[in-house]
């Protein structure tokens, strides 16, 4: 086994026995603030419960009502317009889903992975798609949500737009580096 990775296994188990040292050794009550803590994380998943539910909720209906299938179809001649290559329209429920939901942007970049290839534009494109976007509003709904904002207008047309950027620049990162 390399030294990186003996380093590595050890990582995680040693942080978890100097982190609670070094709190005890401050006079800091370790177990009083461990439960402070857990009870604050147990009332903030309360409260953003129903925003994620909501969410979920509206991405299952979403995709099993066939609406993600037609907006694909929608914005195919926007990429032919664009001069772009008809079989990108494959990345669309990618870029589309990829905000909405990591788990769902998960299944779709596997099946685009699976049908085209890893080493093809396709899969590559989706990799690099996948790495440099966000879901944006699984990011509003926790982290908003577990504060108490409910006006985000801005953050969702900023994190959006930050989408569509990572979605262009993926574009041109793997035309430019493969192909």
């Amino acid at each position: 086994m390399s030294f990186i990775a003996e380093i590595s296994r050890w990582a995680i188990p040693c942080l978890l026995l100097i982190i609670p040292l070094a709190a005890y050794f401050r006079k800091v009550p370790v177990y009083e603030s461990f439960v402070t803590g857990a009870e604050e994380g147990f009332r903030t998943a309360i409260r953003i419960l129903p925003f994620l539910v909501g969410m979920l909720v509206s991405i299952r209906i979403f995709v099993d009502s066939g609406a993600l299938e037609i907006l694909a179809r929608l914005l195919q001649p926007v990429f032919i317009f664009f001069g772009l290559d008809t079989e990108l329209t494959a990345i669309i429920p990618l870029a589309v889903m990829r905000p909405l939901s990591g788990s769902g942007a998960l299944g779709v970049a596997t099946q685009l992975i699976n049908q085209y290839g890893p080493d093809s534009f396709i899969g590559r494109l989706a990799s690099t798609l996948q790495g440099s976007t966000d879901t944006t509003f699984f990011v509003l709904t926790v982290y908003f949500g577990s504060v108490g904002i409910k006006k985000y207008r801005y953050a969702l047309k900023l994190g959006l737009l930050a989408d569509l950027t990572g979605l262009v620049a993926s574009l041109w990162i793997v035309h430019k580096m493969f192909y």
